[in-house]
């Protein structure tokens, strides 16, 4: 749900502090724990590092991301993969056709 016309983006001010009279390229990465920020168009060229629950995610801010928050470019958690038993199977399978192709193209290299 997004926040009312009436009071507008939430735009961290301690951000807003932190880019104030700086060029992008004189600064790092910024570091924040504000994933709630909305990116501004005075963010944009500037590296944030963005806090997921356990480090700092490096996010540059471009001109398509003005209006997004902070922390939907720094994802919380990591995907693994889905399946079981015939999901290994298929991955098994799929190595060891990459096998065959690399040892035919290694003899067809050879010959």
């Amino acid at each position: 749900m997004s926040r009312s016309l009436k009071k507008g983006p939430y735009v961290d001010p301690r951000i807003l502090k932190k880019i104030a009279g700086k060029k992008p390229q004189e600064t790092g990465a910024i570091k924040t724990w504000s994933r709630a920020c909305t990116i501004s168009p005075e963010m944009v060229g500037f590296t944030f590092g963005v806090h997921n629950g356990k480090d700092h995610i490096d996010v540059f801010c471009t001109e398509e991301m003005v209006g997004h928050k902070l922390g939907e470019f720094s994802p919380t958690t990591t995907f693994m993969r889905h399946g079981g038993k015939i999901q290994k199977e298929l991955e098994q399978a799929r190595k060891e056709a990459e096998i065959q192709a690399a040892k035919s193209a290694k003899a067809a290299a050879a010959s």
